[in-house]
């Protein structure tokens, strides 16, 4: 543990140890927070991101956006942009009128 511009650092087998204990205890971050003098963020930073079986079924219900294939955590960013773009797609001619229509009332 040493201290650093941002705070204190901990080696990884500190880390690590708490991350154990967390787990092992089925304790929360404001658990390991007040047990090990931590942050909730910290710990919560460490441990990253945990998907329950609820979690992963409402991914799967997102639509077009919902990672495919491998890893779970990506985006779809082709799929994003394609809706993002459908949606321009529609709001478009209504913006060009709407603009057109105070540049003509401003002359």
């Amino acid at each position: 543990m040493a201290k650093g511009k941002r705070g204190i650092r901990y080696t990884k087998e500190r880390k690590a140890e708490i991350l154990a204990a967390a787990k092992k205890n089925n304790l929360t971050g404001q658990h390991v927070a007040k047990k090990f003098g931590i942050s909730a963020l910290t710990f919560y930073r460490w441990r990253g991101p945990v998907r329950s079986d609820a979690v992963a079924r409402k991914g799967r219900e997102r639509g077009p956006s919902r990672p495919r294939g491998g890893d779970k955590t990506k985006l779809d960013v082709a799929a994003i942009r394609r809706e993002v773009q459908a949606q321009v797609r529609k709001l478009l001619p209504q913006v060009i009128r709407e603009e057109v229509a105070r540049a003509l009332k401003s002359d």
